[in-house]
């Protein structure tokens, strides 16, 4: 069984940054095959890892209403497809969920992409899940078991309240969450004692664990600017070895 990650938190508060410095370390530590999952309709993780998108889930849904070619059930052409839709780089995949049918309706794309990771998931020692905004929809996923939840905040007393609003919502939700960590991005150095408060009192009172604060960083800024792969961030450059420490302590303890 693959180790399932995801990634949780309110918009905008770097939860796709994250994923793309996660699979950098996934892939750097040898913990692979590994597949990163875009869950977001919004879908940019390819845009860190400088890769071509040329097929999505929703996309293929739609050619799924359409004729399916002669010789092939449906499910043969919906395996065919998602195969293609399937990008393969070295040491992970990538797949992206792509757009809704319709205005706010995600149930048949979230539908797809259960089917696909179940389909999938023997393949992978580990698979990342880079959500939309909130948790709701991780209970559409089928994704009933996650081994790693990181909830990703920005170092605002509004992100860290909704971060434990998100901790506490996996419970209604009956979620088997096995490890849940906060992770605090682009917080300013030194951490403000207002900030550091909040952030200890979330933990406690959600149940999580603090992972570590990722640094504000000009380098990781000028790369995605740049267009150039997180992939290539150079491990002994400051924030790679900060994040790194961090995705160690969350793993290095809790191998399987």
């Amino acid at each position: 069984m693959p180790q399932i990650i995801a990634l949780a938190g309110k918009g905008g508060t770097g939860k796709t940054t994250t994923a793309a410095l996660l699979l950098k370390y996934l892939t750097a530590r040898k913990m692979t095959p590994a597949l990163a999952v875009d869950a977001d309709a919004n879908a940019n993780l390819n845009e860190l890892l400088d890769i071509d998108v040329h097929a999505t889930l929703g996309a293929i849904r739609k050619e799924l209403k359409g004729d399916i070619p002669p010789g092939m059930t449906r499910n043969q052409y919906m395996e065919m497809k998602l195969h293609q839709a399937l990008i393969e780089e070295e040491g992970f995949d990538l797949m992206v969920m792509g757009q809704p049918d319709g205005p706010g309706c995600y149930c048949a794309a979230n539908q797809y992409l259960a089917m696909t990771m179940d389909r999938l998931a023997d393949n992978y020692k580990y698979i990342i899940v880079d959500n939309e905004a909130g948790m709701e929809h991780l209970s559409r996923l089928n994704l009933r078991r996650i081994d790693y939840l990181l909830i990703v905040s920005d170092p605002s007393a509004r992100g860290i309240l909704t971060a434990r609003r998100i901790a506490e919502l996996t419970k209604p939700l009956q979620l088997e969450i096995k490890h849940q960590y906060l992770i605090v991005n682009r917080v300013p150095d030194p951490i403000p004692p207002a900030l550091q408060k909040k952030i200890n009192a979330a933990v406690v009172e959600a149940d999580m664990e603090l992972a570590g604060s990722i640094p504000a960083s000009n380098e990781l800024v000028q790369q995605e600017l740049s267009g150039a792969s997180y992939l290539q961030l150079a491990e002994d450059s400051q924030i790679i070895q900060q994040v790194f420490a961090i995705f160690d302590h969350i793993f290095s303890s809790k191998q399987p």
